[in-house]
């Protein structure tokens, strides 16, 4: 590859700031993006959002229209590090587990599974039925990564935008790129961790 490219799909799944995130950051990366917005995303982010499609197709290195079986990402041949799908609904979970591809998504799901690279599906329901978790199961027996976006407390987020940012670094982290937007677990001074544990306990630090 001349570059470091991943594809990226936004289903119609609540969440479409993921997916617009998630640009942002690769943008930021330099990691060519290819991406494709499903017709349910769309609705979505009008209900949700200010954004317009040309907002979307102003992060992407290449925008496909979601029918478009013929696209290069719908080919094995056209390498890549790998595929997110954020947010992930339930139907384009569905479409994976069972290799129906009936729309660029799944297609492009199930050519980065058969290719044996890196799928992560950051999905997005609540709360689950079985039907859901028998296909998270047999998507993850395929090879691919079950993310939910769930927020991490630890890190002390002070706004929405630091829980996305947070979900996001750790979804990129999959892949080895670094987003620098983590604030990870346990990394801060030996004098904060023994402050802590003293105050737990009742001692005065």
């Amino acid at each position: 590859m001349s570059a470091r490219r991943l594809v990226v799909g936004i289903s119609g799944a609540s969440g479409f700031v993921y997916g617009m995130r998630l640009l942002e950051l690769l943008r930021g990366l330099d990691v060519e993006t290819h991406v494709v917005v499903s017709r349910g995303a769309m609705l979505t982010m009008a209900h949700e959002t200010a954004y317009k499609l040309a907002d979307v197709a102003a992060l992407a290195g290449a925008l496909y229209r979601c029918d478009d079986l013929a696209a290069p990402i719908s080919s094995g041949s056209f390498r890549t590090l790998g595929m997110i799908v954020a947010p992930c609904s339930m139907k384009t979970l569905a479409e994976v587990a069972t290799g129906l591809s009936s729309g660029l998504i799944a297609r492009a799901a199930d050519v980065t599974l058969k290719e044996r690279r890196r799928l992560v599906l950051l999905a997005r329901e609540t709360p689950y039925t079985l039907t859901h978790l028998r296909n998270m199961a047999a998507v993850t027996e395929m090879g691919a990564i079950i993310a939910p976006p769930v927020p991490a407390f630890y890190a002390q987020p002070a706004s929405l935008d630091d829980m996305i940012a947070h979900t996001l670094g750790r979804v990129l982290d999959l892949f080895d790129l670094d987003s620098r937007t983590v604030r990870r677990w346990k990394e801060h001074t030996e004098a904060t961790d023994r402050t802590t544990c003293l105050t737990l306990n009742g001692d005065a630090p």
